[in-house]
């Protein structure tokens, strides 16, 4: 199973009795559409996640409310009986095996900081240039601009 969507919540670990970590967090999954009469319509899908180990440290360390991600991983569903009314309850979870985040992470505002824009309209910090950048020494010249003419095809 892939998903991508923005995590509802921060997401919470807790250690099982052996000492596992398991991190568990909520993300919403939206599409789009137009319906017949062109009109634009939206549906949200939430499902609830579970990481484990080393996966479940990286997600807790890394992740926060409305973080965008990618997910891979596998559908489980949990069976309990209720203490209160003796019914057997069902719950189904993603078990993620593999989780990218898909933005950079946003620092956070000092005390002396305005306000910052909401959350995506920000270019996020970036320590590397995003192209190579080049240093030409004088034996060398810059390579040349090509036009469109140029193209064979």
């Amino acid at each position: 199973m892939l998903l991508i969507g923005r995590l509802g919540t921060d997401p919470e670990m807790r250690y099982t009795a052996s000492g596992s970590p398991v991190t568990t967090f909520r993300v919403a999954v939206s599409r789009q559409w137009k319906d017949s009469s062109g009109d634009p319509r939206e549906e949200t899908e939430w499902f609830s996640v579970v990481t484990w180990n080393k996966l479940a440290e990286i997600c807790h360390q890394y992740l926060s409310k409305n973080t965008r991600v990618y997910l891979e991983g596998r559908l489980q569903t949990r069976s309990w009986e209720d203490q209160q009314t003796g019914q057997t309850r069902y719950k189904t979870e993603v078990v993620a095996s593999d989780m990218i985040i898909l933005e950079g992470r946003r620092e956070a505002p000092s005390a002396s900081s305005e306000l910052t824009p909401p959350f995506g309209s920000a270019e996020p910090h970036r320590t590397e240039p995003l192209l190579p950048t080049f240093d030409y020494d004088d034996d060398l010249t810059p390579p040349l601009d090509i036009g469109d003419e140029d193209i064979p095809f």
